[in-house]
């Protein structure tokens, strides 16, 4: 059995990727030694390079055969266009009494097939577009059927728990604790994932910012949820419906709304939509630990601990405004 400090190699090969980052996650969260953080954000460091390495010929390959299509389209329409004006010139040249209906003719040829190469060209310059929103969209769809699976899996304190680890603390002073706490991991993270990329690659959606994103949103899932404990507005339903709540809440920035119709996360809602585009959000967030050298490591770390900040911080106004307010 493997230890707590070492990730399974073969975890993201047998469909556990949800479970580790969010195991990896939720240690690293709680992780009190600067040396233990190192350590579990390296961990999913690795986990996202090993998965990169996985997709990343697959990518490779289907990025090939779309240049190599491209370029056989330019070619095809340069090629009709230099015969096209060729046959013109051939036409205009035996007889200079007949030089202005040869010329006109094979104009209109040559017009007729530069019009046809380019509505051939423009229709694969809308079939690219097309291809990459496509590809957008499956990024949004894998990131959210990811982060749906994985976010009952992240471990959270109760309040009790929370008490106990923090002795003497009010409810602010434990937010304030549970805050920094979230910041320092995300910035492990991007630190991590950033000194990781000695070279970059950056096709739509690679699967290095697809694990560094789900580590980063098992995080914030985390403060929310524990954010929710301090102040006494645990989401209600069973532990996968308070996740989901919580996730739904992520989406939104701001605290759960406590309503009685239930939740839907089902693929095409609205809501489902919403944390799809949230998630990409959050990914092209994570791309710029993927520059080169040192540079990562420090856009990075800076990014992902302002912005799990920000994110907590917004959370924790709207759960104490909630509480001022006086129930009717």
């Amino acid at each position: 059995m493997s230890s707590p400090d070492s990730p399974s190699d073969s975890a993201e090969h047998n469909g556990q990727l949800p479970q580790r980052v969010a195991e990896l996650a939720g240690e690293l969260t709680e992780a009190q030694e600067e040396s233990r953080r190192r350590r579990l954000a390296r961990q999913i460091s690795d986990l996202a390079s090993r998965s990169g390495q996985a997709s990343r010929r697959g990518v490779a390959s289907g990025t090939g055969a779309a240049w190599r299509g491209t370029q056989s389209g330019a070619g095809a329409a340069r090629r009709q266009l230099r015969s096209a004006t060729g046959a013109a010139a051939r036409r205009a040249g035996p007889a200079r009494d007949a030089a202005g209906r040869s010329v006109r003719a094979g104009r209109d040829i040559a017009i007729r097939r530069a019009q046809t190469a380019g509505t051939a060209t423009r229709g694969r310059v809308r079939s690219s577009a097309a291809a990459t929103w496509h590809g957008l969209q499956a990024g949004g769809e894998w990131l959210a059927a990811q982060a749906v699976d994985m976010a009952p899996r992240v471990p959270i304190r109760g309040i009790a728990t929370l008490q106990q680890q923090h002795p003497g603390l009010d409810s602010d002073q434990l937010a304030d604790q549970l805050i920094a706490g979230a910041a320092r991991a995300a910035a492990g993270i991007g630190a991590a994932v950033g000194a990781a990329a000695a070279v970059p690659f950056v096709p739509t959606l690679p699967m290095e910012l697809g694990v560094e994103t789900l580590a980063l949103v098992a995080v914030e899932l985390k403060l929310i949820a524990e954010l929710h404990e301090v102040y006494g507005q645990q989401a209600p339903g069973s532990a996968r419906q308070r996740m989901l709540a919580y996730l739904i809440a992520w989406s939104q920035r701001r605290g759960v709304r406590l309503t009685t119709d239930g939740i839907s996360l089902a693929v095409g809602s609205p809501v489902r939509r919403r944390l799809e585009r949230r998630l990409l959000a959050k990914a092209s967030q994570g791309a710029f630990a993927l520059a080169p050298l040192l540079t990562g490591v420090a856009a990075g770390a800076v990014i992902d601990h302002f912005e799990t900040r920000k994110l907590g911080n917004a959370i924790r106004r709207d759960l104490r405004a909630r509480s001022a307010t006086p129930a009717r």
